[in-house]
């Protein structure tokens, strides 16, 4: 294997990325843009740069991602892709009627300084979108900040261009949810409605890139946030939005424009993350926590007290997405296991000092880097020269993994090697105990594996 060739050695490195833990821009934006019921997302650049976005989307979800492209030639790339772009809209209007097309910017595009919002406008005032459509954008160029930027980009387009507010309140929280996985959205609705509230949550990829199998294609499936629900968050009492780094710009964006107030929180993955969005949901709405969320917590609980031996002091490696790793980091810790690496290649100056919160001085030790030359490399030298019980990352993580005989586990994106990651989520108490489940498998499965004849027992 390549990655064998990784020296212990670290030496500084400026200018040079080696197997980053991110991705780039548009993904981020595409499957925001999918989130929206009845829209094509829209790459504004070349076919090779959308084939890319929907390639990634696909060998994750396991589900063909529509979407379109301006489809630069070497021409548009020197004289601009407003007659692209126009056309494009024309088309797709025409042949495939979605309700709204959501445009993203590429690398040329953007190197070329195309004015898309201009563009846009162009298309509405010659008549190319229908009387009911809608076309929306962001800037999501792929050389700034990585794929959860552009996921957030995109869902602060959809606050500028959607919501309405006429001053009167109605009786709904927005959610905004940050990049998870669509059982994640499905498993954050069903706890708004057993608490009793009214929610609306941008976007939402459920019953998109989850759909059931009917024996039907069905070009836009019936999930997604609608237009109306998007036009109602100007009017929404409050909004949570869940992750800094994916959800904050969206709701500070809506703040501003329409005065409705917001929390940012940790997505909330395991324990701490998971107590304080259903605290905050209850006040925000008002309502009272049923007895079976309670419930559920505890069995939580129960589950954590039975585990928590075989957790104790085990050194954990990390890496992906840093509103990810910041609640991930803090559920480590609240079972008693050590994060001792965490990387992120998502630039953003609050990262590391979040991780040293929720690290409360409990791992000394721990390394923490996000943004430049924070790396898949990075992180191996370090596991070389200290190992660790337990990875935790996306796929790529696996030639770590394999080359260190580190056991492994799935968690972010992209996931390419196994199916049905996105069926279950990650949040909330049930989330969790199938994490739980996931590291002490992992865990009990290396201790059977390693195990002497003599050693080998039934019971552990």
């Amino acid at each position: 294997m390549l990655l064998r060739h990784t020296p212990n050695e670290i030496k500084e490195r400026k200018s040079l990325t080696v197997n980053p833990a991110k991705t780039c821009q548009p993904i981020g934006a595409m499957y925001a843009a999918l989130g929206i019921h009845g829209c094509l997302p829209h790459s504004h650049g070349s076919q090779g740069c959308c084939a890319y976005h929907r390639s990634t989307l696909t060998r994750h979800y396991k589900e063909p991602i529509m979407a379109a492209t301006s489809s630069f030639t070497e021409g548009s790339s020197v004289f601009g892709g407003q007659s692209n772009l126009i056309q494009a809209i024309n088309n797709i209007f025409t042949i495939y009627n979605p309700d709204i097309i959501a445009v993203h910017t590429t690398c040329l595009s953007e190197t070329i300084g195309d004015d898309v919002n201009q563009i846009c406008q162009k298309a509405r005032d010659d008549g190319k979108v229908p009387e009911g459509k809608y076309v929306i954008h962001c800037s999501t160029p792929s050389y700034v900040g990585s794929h959860v930027t552009g996921f957030a980009n995109m869902v602060k387009g959809m606050v500028k261009y959607f919501s309405e507010s006429t001053g009167e309140k109605k009786n709904q929280i927005n959610i905004i949810p940050g990049w998870v996985e669509p059982s994640d959205m499905r498993e954050i609705k069903k706890t708004a409605k057993e608490m009793g509230v009214k929610i609306v949550l941008f976007p939402d990829t459920s019953d998109v890139l989850d759909a059931p199998q009917t024996g039907h294609h069905a070009f836009y499936p019936k999930g997604g946030v609608t237009i109306p629900e998007l036009k109602s968050i100007g009017e929404s009492k409050y909004t949570l939005a869940l992750g800094n780094f994916a959800s904050e710009a969206a709701a500070k964006e809506l703040e501003n424009k329409c005065k409705v107030k917001y929390k940012a929180l940790d997505i909330p993955i395991g324990l701490s993350a998971t107590d304080r969005f259903i605290v905050a949901l209850s006040r925000a709405a008002d309502v009272d926590v049923p007895a079976s969320i309670t419930d559920e917590r505890g069995r939580l609980v129960d589950i954590i007290t039975d585990m928590q031996q075989y957790f104790y002091n085990k050194r954990v490696a990390l890496f992906g997405d840093p509103d990810h790793l910041i609640a991930l980091t803090e559920f480590l810790v609240d079972i008693d296991m050590k994060p001792v690496y965490i990387v992120s290649g998502t630039p953003g100056k609050e990262f590391g000092k979040r991780i040293k919160e929720v690290l409360k001085d409990t791992v000394p030790e721990a390394k923490v880097k996000n943004g430049a030359n924070a790396d898949i490399f990075l992180l191996h030298q370090w596991m070389k020269n200290e190992p660790v019980d337990l990875l935790i990352g996306n796929t790529y993580g696996k030639y770590i993994a394999r080359d260190e005989d580190t056991p492994f586990i799935r968690m972010g994106f992209p996931i390419l090697d196994r199916i049905g990651h996105s069926y279950f989520p990650t949040v909330g108490y049930r989330g969790a105990m199938r994490m739980l489940e996931n590291i002490l498998s992992a865990l009990m499965d290396r201790q059977d594996r390693d195990a002497p004849e003599e050693s080998f027992e039934l019971v552990m």
